[in-house]
């Protein structure tokens, strides 16, 4: 007899088959994802994610070398690299159409691609690097979403598209220092939630993930500004009770892109949501108390 489900020997191979299939099959099985801005950090650990699911993924960045040193981080024959820089639309064309030519088709576009602020306050900030913040994270991800829909109609395939949220999506986060990327995840959020509704009648899903607070190279300055000097001690505090790994955003970023994941058009997910945030601050008198604080970065 099989002691799972009682039934008869006869059946028992069966049986057994039938819970190694679900225990070996991936969650993203026969899926294929393009994740920009994925060499390191959020990007990276959402592809490692995604590959251990059973996706086969396409990860890029700008930087060549940051791509070739990432692929060689994951099993041959399921990851490819593209160099792109997502601010240029030709460049995000190009990547879709090297993730169709290598892998066949894409259900899944991550616009992940971002970066932020010197930590200067408007007056002192630089139009220049403020303007090349706006076309990374805003334009980047309408370039991301407007050639993966593109790629939609003329295939016919179904398509979730993921944008990142960040702080400056929510009313009740204001981004000071940081005024260029926080006025850029606001209007990310924006964008979304209008395409999501002008796609609503097509079997394509955009939505919105929020990574919360992670310690990655953006909010590590190589060179800090006198005003970040100014702020380092606050915002390390800040790090301490709320940073979390990029795990906990990955773990959202499988359960969007899964066919069973119970993710709609239009969904909005954070990992760093009331509850969440609730729970870091009442258990961070603890981690501070029992050297619990993980300050590592990503």
């Amino acid at each position: 007899m099989c002691p799972a489900c009682n039934t008869s020997t006869i059946q028992q191979d069966f049986c057994l088959f039938t819970f190694a299939l679900i225990f070996t099959v991936g969650k993203l099985d026969s899926k294929v994802a393009v994740i920009t801005g994925s060499t390191r950090g959020i990007g990276k650990t959402i592809a490692e994610a995604y590959v251990r699911e059973g996706a086969k993924v396409v990860i890029a960045s700008r930087n060549k070398a940051h791509v070739e040193h990432a692929l060689s981080d994951f099993p041959p024959g399921r990851v490819i690299g593209q160099v792109c820089d997502v601010s240029d639309y030709s460049d995000v064309e190009q990547l879709v159409e090297r993730a169709v030519e290598a892998f066949g088709k894409i259900d899944v576009f991550i616009n992940n691609a971002g970066i932020t602020d010197t930590f200067y306050n408007v007056t002192d900030s630089d139009p220049v690097e403020w303007g090349r913040i706006i076309d990374i994270n805003l334009k980047g991800t309408y370039h991301g979403t407007r050639a993966a829909l593109h790629y939609h109609l003329k295939a016919g395939h179904s398509l979730k598209i993921i944008n990142m949220a960040g702080s400056g999506t929510d009313k009740k986060s204001n981004t000071p220092f940081i005024s260029a990327y926080g006025s850029t995840k606001a209007a990310i959020a924006r964008f979304t939630f209008a395409a999501a509704e002008e796609y609503k009648e097509y079997p394509v899903s955009i939505m919105l993930l929020h990574p919360g607070l992670v310690r990655t190279d953006m909010t590590r300055a190589i060179q800090p500004t006198p005003e970040m000097k100014r702020q380092q001690e606050t915002f390390e505090t800040i790090c301490d009770i709320f940073a979390q790994p990029p795990s906990v955003a990955a773990s959202l970023a499988v359960k969007m892109a899964s066919d069973h994941g119970g993710t709609k058009n239009g969904d909005y997910l954070s990992a760093l949501d009331q509850k969440r945030r609730k729970w870091l601050l009442f258990t961070y008198p603890f981690r501070k108390l029992f050297n619990k604080i993980d300050r590592r970065s990503w």
